[in-house]
């Protein structure tokens, strides 16, 4: 049994499958080469390291571990720099090419062709730091005006980084799934733009964006791999990120795509409790998660979709063991390269080391000595002030 990390219980549920297309049809294959088309045109665009954990792989008994490092995306620091600024030039040029009457191209927006058009239009969201930070970044480069809705719970520092790109940030005292609410309805009010990675009914197209442009990140593995890994560990949060990487992958490997298996906080498990239920449901959150990008309540519908049909296994892991997997991926074992992570990038390897200290539940897995495990380190260090009470043994706040 490992001791990497401190023994701490995990649940699990088996999800029972329903059959369809989903992952053809939610997300297809046109929109996925359109968004990495535009994403990999970008200045600054570049591959993100996929790093070899092999210390770890043969201390806890598994034959691979890749670990997909997305901290230095674009310099935002996280993987949602894909989607954010993806999905709001995607609203640009559906807005623009109405008022204008034609068809207007994601380049000549990107170029500036438009930019007294997109100076009139405002967009908005609500975020846990990595998503509104992407469309701040995008609305920046863009010219367009952008306000962002953050809980109690999100860091000073990560709206601070929103407000230095531009956006103009607005705290509430609820959570997450509060935020939302207000920032839809303030939308609707004004005739802002929402661009949300969540979808609600009759609310689909920038949640969709979002998750398509997360496939720039999945096209990069495939390309650098010879065979499909066997597994998938992936972040819960609202399910978009899990959604579309199921997808992509789905789309790239066939039959053979790696298993797929959902990490939530315990304080935020709208996954788990879905998976339970075969429906998305809604849970109250009474406390926020160190893991800051996964404390949302409430499943992403569009996502769903994807996850009811592909996604086998769902577990949850305890706060206790986020901080001790940062340190460990900064102070690596053997020859493994050091990695700052931010505390949402740790789930995965965090889930994947407890399910292997437990035989029977990585039996349940289908996790054995050969097998080749993928995680998304969805993001660097977002939050200095947070890494660095991490990094000296001390619970952050």
């Amino acid at each position: 049994m490992t001791t990497l990390l401190p023994k701490a219980p995990i649940r699990h549920v088996a999800a029972k499958l329903t059959k369809g297309d989903a992952a053809h049809r939610v997300l297809t294959a046109e929109s996925f080469a359109t968004a990495n088309r535009e994403i990999t045109a970008w200045d600054g665009y570049a591959p993100t390291p996929l790093v070899s954990l092999s210390a770890i792989a043969a201390e806890i008994g598994v034959g691979e571990i890749l670990y997909k490092d997305e901290g230095p995306r674009f310099g935002l620091g996280s993987f949602k720099a894909l989607g954010g600024s993806y999905a709001a030039l995607r609203v640009l040029q559906r807005e623009i090419s109405k008022r204008l009457d034609k068809d207007v191209s994601l380049a000549d927006i990107r170029h500036g062709t438009y930019a007294g058009e997109c100076a009139a239009i405002t967009l908005v969201s609500a975020t846990d730091g990595n998503h509104g930070r992407s469309l701040a970044w995008g609305c920046k480069r863009f010219g367009v005006p952008c306000r962002i809705y953050v809980h109690a719970e999100v860091s000073e520092g990560r709206a601070a980084a929103m407000r230095d790109l531009g956006a103009e940030v607005v705290r509430i005292e609820g959570d997450y799934d509060e935020s939302v609410l207000l920032a839809k309805t303030e939308a609707e009010d004004n005739g802002w733009f929402v661009v949300s990675d969540t979808s609600w009914p009759g609310y689909s197209l920038p949640p969709r964006d979002v998750m398509c442009g997360y496939g720039v990140m999945v096209q990069e593995v495939c390309d650098a791999l010879d065979q499909a890994p066997t597994h998938v560990f992936l972040q819960g949060g609202v399910g978009g990120l899990a959604a579309g990487v199921i997808a992509a992958l789905r789309q790239y490997w066939g039959e053979a795509s790696p298993r797929p298996i959902i990490v939530e906080p315990e304080l935020a498990a709208c996954l788990f409790e879905s998976a339970k239920t075969g429906a998305a449901t809604k849970v109250t959150i009474a406390e926020e998660s160190l893991m800051a990008g996964l404390s949302c309540g409430e499943p992403s519908g569009l996502a769903w979709e994807i996850l009811s049909e592909e996604a086998t296994d769902y577990l949850t892991i305890p706060e206790a063991l986020v901080a001790p997997a940062v340190r460990l991926l900064a102070k690596p074992r053997g020859n493994d390269t050091a990695i700052e992570a931010g505390e949402s990038a740790v789930a995965g390897l965090a889930a994947l080391i407890a399910a292997m200290a437990d035989t029977s539940l990585a039996e349940k897995l289908g996790l054995e000595s050969t097998s080749r495990v993928l995680l998304i380190g969805s993001e660097g260090v977002t939050d200095q002030a947070i890494f660095n009470m991490i990094m000296e043994g001390h619970e952050a706040a």
